[in-house]
């Protein structure tokens, strides 16, 4: 299999804690499309919330996988030999991630080299990323919003739904 795509494994910013700007209690209640269906506190945000969209199906719409299978790159006959991939190697441990099927599923919550990684992939920006999940000793799981900014897709972590 040929690769297409190579990520560095980035660490991931936890905007949990937010940028601390104060607002009144009105002001914290995000826009329907955005906050449906969310616990987060919309109080604390770095990005101001009028630049968020809905982006088509709701909150996890489009599923994250969370434990994806794998096989040889050899005993997979249903990928083409030119197949465009998400290449995601940590230390001897190298992946790949079909674009065929992370166009539906966007991110895939995994473990690679010992570490626990999501896998990103935006359809509509044809962007990928990997983050580390372990955020402040703690590991995280991501799914999909269903709201975009600047046509990226805007994932958050289900245990703080942040």
């Amino acid at each position: 299999m040929k690769r297409l795509l190579a990520l560095a494994l980035l660490a991931l910013v936890a905007t949990a804690s937010g940028s601390g700007h104060a607002a009144s209690a009105k002001q914290c209640l995000a826009p329907f499309e955005i906050g449906s269906g969310f616990k987060t506190d919309f109080c604390r945000h770095l990005v101001p919330l009028s630049q968020f969209q809905a982006g088509g199906p709701g909150k996890d719409g489009i599923p994250a996988l969370d434990h994806p299978r794998f096989a040889r790159a050899a005993a997979i006959g249903w990928l083409a030999p030119r197949e465009p991939v998400i290449e995601l190697a940590i230390g001897r441990d190298v992946r790949a991630y079909p674009l065929q099927i992370l166009i539906w599923h966007e991110i895939v919550n995994d473990r690679v080299g010992g570490v626990p990684v999501a896998v990103t992939f935006c359809p509509l920006c044809n962007t990928a990323i990997a983050f580390d999940r372990n955020v402040r000793r703690r590991t995280l799981s991501f799914g999909t919003t269903g709201n975009v900014r600047n046509s990226d897709l805007v994932m958050y972590d289900r245990q703080t739904e942040s």
